[in-house]
């Protein structure tokens, strides 16, 4: 029997319709954020799917690489489809719209959603509390990490700012409340509302962990 299944009940942490709307949210806000960063670049609208599909799956197609399972959107064309989707749309809309920092606040949730969705696949493909916790915070990060890279920009990895604590928050509380016996419906929504919180109290009041002294 697998580690994870002794510690965490399997009936918990099968991917079921809440994590699934968690997901799809996951990939439609990472998609809007990386069809955004091509608005402002005054790019073509082939440019805008691009990102948005990058940003959309990028981090989840790695999760599935490391887990050893196929890549979700090429079982499904539905995450594909929704991104193609984002990107077109956002394309067709003025950027005056959307407010100065929309891209930040799409990506707290891309990265809350994902934390969150990462680990309760890895829970229910049989990993260990803590891979699980690794990968749900790898899925979550490297959308944005690849967005970043693809569009020329510096990583939001090193800007010292509350990004990988905000995903491992998400993905802790999630693996928390999972093995303490709450319904996985409910370790979902409140797992990403505490990821989310701390990634937009990090935005809002430009929170940041004490740098390294050198």
């Amino acid at each position: 029997m697998p580690v994870a299944t002794q510690l965490v009940p399997a009936e918990l942490v099968l991917v079921g319709p809440i994590l699934d709307i968690v997901n799809y949210t996951g990939i439609a806000v990472f998609a809007v954020s990386g069809a955004l960063v091509a608005a402002r670049k005054n790019l073509d609208i082939i440019a805008s799917i691009f990102f948005a599909t990058v940003a959309g799956i990028g981090g989840g197609s790695l999760r599935d690489v490391f887990t050893g399972v196929q890549v979700n959107w090429i079982l499904s064309p539905a995450p594909l489809v929704l991104c193609i989707a984002v990107g077109v749309l956002v394309w067709l809309l003025p950027t005056r719209i959307w407010p100065e920092r929309a891209l930040e606040w799409f990506d707290a949730g891309g990265l809350a959603a994902f934390a969150v969705f990462g680990t309760g696949k890895a829970l229910s493909l049989g990993a260990a509390p803590l891979p699980a916790v690794a990968m749900g915070v790898m899925s979550a990060c490297m959308g944005g990490v690849i967005r970043d890279v693809v569009a020329g920009v510096p990583s939001i990895l090193l800007r010292n700012e509350l990004y990988v604590t905000a995903a491992l928050l998400a993905a802790g509380v999630f693996l928390g409340l999972t093995m303490a016996g709450l319904s996985s419906g409910l370790a979902t929504i409140l797992a990403t509302l505490c990821g989310f919180s701390l990634r937009g109290a990090a935005i809002h009041w430009g929170l940041r962990l004490p740098r390294h002294k050198g």
